[in-house]
């Protein structure tokens, strides 16, 4: 496929078909994914690749309980997980809210799973002093993630970023030993997927951009005329 109509159909695949992605089809994803930017092109990246099945049911274990309280949080009327506005919903109402199999599934559907990982220790957190949570050392990874979704929907299969495991980082690490300086930045299902959605809906670009100020004015198309 041309690169912006692969842009534009790289959707969040989470269930698929019992077709296997062989071997060399990951491997030459990942190799084309490699060349995504990194800080210093430094390419702290690591990608774990999990084909077992007892390993992914831990996976899926491990989703369930950020999982419910993403569920319970949405049955309140709030933004799940975000660091502005705390959460209203006590933990006994987490721990009875049932945790959604659709966010939980799909890393046992797969034909495999990425855990991608970064090294802390060579990238450059530039707001690593503020006062909120740090997010700039995510341009040294998800670049790399965002590749890997890219070049697997150019081979026809598809995936989706997932971080639900995250939330139990030191359980991840101990699990796939992981050492303590690297986080686990997003876990990887990649398969064929059910369904190939082509017309994905998104906010035009004059809801989210605008010109040299932040209240300043919508940029809209522009004609080449």
């Amino acid at each position: 496929m041309e690169l912006y109509e692969i842009m534009r159909r790289t959707f969040s695949a989470r269930e698929f078909t019992n077709e296997p992605l062989p071997d060399s089809t990951l491997y030459k994803i990942l190799d084309n994914a490699r060349f995504a930017p990194s800080g210093g092109n430094r390419q702290g990246w690591r990608v774990i690749i999990i084909r077992d099945h007892k390993t992914r049911k831990k996976l899926a274990d491990l989703a369930e309980p950020a999982a419910k309280r993403y569920a319970a949080q949405k049955r309140a009327g709030e933004n799940p997980w975000n660091t502005i506005e705390p959460t209203s919903v006590d933990a006994e109402t987490i721990e009875k809210t049932p945790a959604s199999t659709h966010l939980t599934k799909t890393y046992l559907q797969a034909a495999v799973v990425l855990v991608v990982c970064v090294d802390l220790k060579v990238v450059a957190s530039m707001d690593k002093d503020l006062k909120r949570i740090g997010v700039v050392s995510g341009a040294s990874i998800y670049p790399f993630v965002w590749n890997i979704l890219l070049a697997a929907r150019n081979e026809e299969y598809g995936g989706t970023i997932t971080t639900m495991p995250v939330a139990e980082e030191p359980k991840l690490q101990e699990l796939l030993g992981i050492p303590k300086h690297c986080a686990v930045s997003a876990i990887v299902p990649l398969g064929k997927p059910i369904r190939n959605l082509t017309h994905l809906k998104r906010k035009p670009v004059s809801s989210f951009a605008t010109i040299e100020h932040w209240d300043g004015k919508p940029f809209g198309k522009v004609s080449n005329d």
